[in-house]
Formats: structure tokens, C-alpha cells, sequence
């Protein structure tokens, strides 16, 4: 195999990379490991980036990914279905209470995407035509992609291309309310009060208000306090604009819950799914509406109401596949079961950081947990002059364990089928790397 790299690797500042990081790349997977063309091997603590439910073993998903492939490799949804995207709605729709329809995208910033467009075609099928802008939450993140960065802006990433996105009315993030996993109520009320002003004062021009289902991700690991959700979808539906909620990375167990909203008892009109519906193996993710909102799509060819929006390989019917199978290994495993007792030994190894100096704020659930490293009340950027996310990156490898942390917030998001001695072995890593930048010079 050649040597030479050719890639840019994607949220990687390359120059860094090469200073900081010594070169490895992936060849195979066993269980819950990667192996590198040395033969190291490095136990998955990020869920190959959200997404991996299962780990690297052949299983009933990857044999039925081979199987489908020798029927048909790909056959477009645009005019003409395919037999596993309709037995995959199906079987989706059986979970996703009060939705209805489902657009096939393949992955979770087109779903998003999809999902901006639905809102604002809704309205305009009407003849509403003053409903073309957004409600979102700070910290909020919603993907890459031009609409899913403007509804999900984090400065920090997206502020060389400010002048791309469309303008968005932001609601306060809830992060301020929860304090390591106690809720104060009357910040809550003063949060919930404020959010209605803003949703009432721009309801009239506002197409749908979007957030994360359950909690913020990538904007911090921000854990919504109970109810919360739900009072959001209330106002939206009191004030006439319509409720989109993400579940691409919150969805599918990673809470604890199949579903989230169904858990969170806030029924969308819209909602994205992806990352983990297909057990990490193939890029595909769903965004699903209600038929309030596919009605109003209904017309002749004449009346230009149908969706304009559309990718080459949505419904692509390898990873429907993939998804039908998953399904099915989530029930036969009891996989909420397994991540909700894997959730008490979490809870239990994260008391273990509660002394540690520099640690702030723990919060968790499910299998997802966060807490911030602060030193003299400032979040640290560096630690021996290197930046937190590469050193992070870099001692983990050391370890044989692959962990990122979100800048100053160390993030714990295995894989969702991970087993008690590897999820303990990820924690031991966190364990002696957060120690080890507690003895260190920061900044």
C-alpha cells in the first residue's frame, strides 16, 4: 500500500496534524477495536464518530449488506420505489409515533436540509408567504451543510462563512439551567419565559423552530431538563410554527430511548434520523413528516406543490438493508436494555472525576456523557502548548483507545452495543488522560 497521503482530513488542522500526531491509518476492525497497518489496534471511544452501534465483526447487518448487493447494487427513488426503502419505512414508521411519511436523504446534513425545505415549501403551498425564516437554540448543531449551518451556527466553526447563511432567530440554550445534573427551577422558568417572548415575537415570519432531540452534542453536551422539550413544542404549536426536531445523533438508544421524542412525550411535525439507523455501516439517514405536512404537498404537476428536492442515491437499497437488519438485532439483543444498565456503570466511573481539580459540570445520559476542564475559572485551550483536542487525541492512541474531546469538554460516546470491560477501559483512559492534564501546564 502506498505511504503517500493525499487527504484533508475533515475538522483537522493539517499542520497541526503533522506536528502533533503521528501517523496511523485503519486497515481492519475486530469487535470493538481498529487495527492500523502496523498492527496496533485502538479501542473505539467515539463510536467511529457517533455512529457505530455494533462494532467490526461480520453480524446479520453486514451479511444482509453483501446478500443485497448481489440483487441490485442501487436503484434510484426518483419516479420508481425499491422494494427494501418501502419495507424500511414501514418498519420505521411502527416507531416514530405521530409521523407518517418518510424522504430518504444519505446523511444527516441532507436530512436537515430536507427538512428546512419542507418547512418553507409547507407554508408557501398555502400561499402563506411571510413564513420564510427559522427559530433555533444556541449551541445548537445541525451539520455542515449551508441551511444546517444557519440553523445550527457555532462561531467557533462556521464563521468564515457567515456571510453564506441565512438569518436565524436563536432561543437561549438550556446549558445554564443544569448544573452536574440538578436542574435550578427558577432558571428554568426564567429560560422557558424568555423563550416564549422571542418564539411570540417572531411567530408571524418564523416556518419552524428546530432543535436537537433531548440534548446538544457537538454544542457542548447540553442535557435538557425534564420537560423542557416538550414545553418548546407547546409554544410552537400555540404561536403556528411548525416543530423539527434532530435525532441524528440523539436518537436510536444513545439516550437510553429508541426514539427520544416519543420518550420526551413531544411529538415533530418533522424529525431527522441518521448515524446510528444503520448500525455505522452506510451512509443513510430519513427525514420524517407528518401527514399534516404531506398534504399540503398534494396537487397536479400543474400546481408545482411537490417537494423540489431529491439525492442520486436516496433510498438506496443497501443501506435500507442495513437499517431492516438492525432493527431487528436491536430487539433480539435487548440493546435499550444493555445501554441503560451500561448507563449505571457510567454514571458510577464518572463520580471517580468529581475530585479532580479541574473537572467541572458532569452531566450524563444514556450513554452519553460530558464534563468541562477549567483551571482559575477559564475553559483549557492548551496543554503544553498544544491544543486540547489534538493532546487528547494523541494519548488516547497511546493508550490503544481512539477519543476526541469537544475543545475544553471531554465527551464520552461509545459505541451503543459496547460491552462492560471495554466501556471501563474507555473510562480508565479518560480517567489517566484528565489526571495527567491536571499535573501539566495549561492554558
Amino acid at each position: 500500500m502506498s505511504k503517500r497521503d493525499n487527504i484533508w482530513y475533515p475538522y483537522t488542522q493539517m499542520h497541526d496534524y503533522t506536528k502533533y500526531l503521528k501517523r496511523r491509518i485503519i486497515r481492519s476492525g475486530s469487535d470493538f477495536y481498529l487495527y492500523d497497518d502496523e498492527g496496533n489496534k485502538y479501542l473505539d471511544g467515539i463510536s467511529n464518530m457517533w455512529c457505530n452501534v455494533w462494532g467490526f465483526n461480520s453480524n446479520r447487518i453486514t451479511n444482509a449488506m453483501i446478500n443485497q448487493i448481489k440483487h441490485i447494487p442501487h436503484s434510484t427513488l426518483f419516479g420508481i420505489g425499491n422494494d427494501k426503502s418501502i419495507e424500511l419505512s414501514n418498519e420505521f414508521l411502527k416507531l416514530a409515533k405521530g409521523l407518517n411519511k418518510v424522504f430518504f436523504t444519505d446523511n444527516g446534513s441532507s436530512a436537515i436540509e430536507a427538512a428546512l425545505k419542507i418547512a418553507l415549501q409547507y407554508w408557501r403551498n398555502q400561499g402563506n408567504l411571510r413564513k420564510t425564516s427559522f427559530l433555533s437554540i444556541a449551541d445548537g448543531y445541525h451539520g455542515d451543510t449551508i441551511g444546517a449551518m444557519s440553523v445550527g451556527y457555532v462561531d467557533n466553526y462556521f464563521k468564515s462563512y457567515k456571510r453564506l447563511l441565512f438569518k436565524c432567530h436563536v432561543i437561549p440554550s438550556p446549558k445554564m439551567v443544569t448544573l452536574n445534573g440538578i436542574v435550578n427551577p427558577e432558571k428554568l422558568n426564567l429560560l422557558l419565559e424568555s423563550t416564549e417572548k422571542i418564539i411570540v415575537k417572531n411567530a408571524d415570519k418564523a416556518a419552524a423552530l428546530i432543535m436537537e432531540s433531548g440534548a446538544q452534542l457537538a454544542g457542548g453536551v447540553n442535557i435538557y431538563p425534564p420537560g423542557y422539550q416538550n414545553r418548546i413544542r407547546e409554544m410552537c404549536k400555540k404561536n403556528n410554527v411548525l416543530f423539527i426536531l434532530d435525532e441524528i445523533a440523539t436518537g436510536f438508544g444513545r439516550l437510553g430511548n429508541m426514539i427520544e421524542y416519543v420518550a420526551q412525550e413531544s411529538i415533530p411535525d418533522i424529525a431527522c434520523f441518521g448515524k446510528a439507523i444503520t448500525g455505522g455501516y452506510f451512509p443513510l439517514a430519513l427525514t420524517l413528516t407528518s401527514k399534516k405536512i404531506f398534504k399540503e404537498f398534494s396537487g397536479t404537476l400543474g400546481d408545482q406543490k411537490h417537494l423540489f428536492h431529491g439525492h442520486t442515491y436516496a433510498g438506496h437499497p443497501i443501506g435500507c438493508t442495513a437499517v431492516i437488519e438492525n432493527l431487528r438485532m436491536y430487539k433480539e439483543n435487548n440493546l435499550l436494555d444493555k445501554i441503560r444498565s451500561n448507563s449505571k456503570i457510567l454514571s458510577k466511573r464518572l463520580q471517580e472525576f468529581q475530585s479532580i481539580p479541574i473537572v467541572q459540570n458532569i452531566r450524563a445520559k444514556g450513554l452519553l456523557a460530558g464534563f468541562d476542564l477549567v483551571k482559575n475559572g477559564k475553559s483549557i485551550i492548551n496543554v503544553d502548548n498544544i491544543p486540547m483536542s489534538y493532546f487528547v487525541l494523541r494519548e488516547s492512541l497511546k493508550r490503544g483507545v481512539l477519543l476526541r474531546s469537544l475543545g475544553a469538554t471531554m465527551i464520552v460516546i461509545p459505541p451503543l452495543a459496547i460491552d462492560p470491560h471495554s466501556l471501563n477501559k474507555v473510562m480508565d483512559t479518560q480517567l489517566e488522560i484528565v489526571l495527567d492534564i491536571n499535573k501539566r501546564r495549561v492554558g
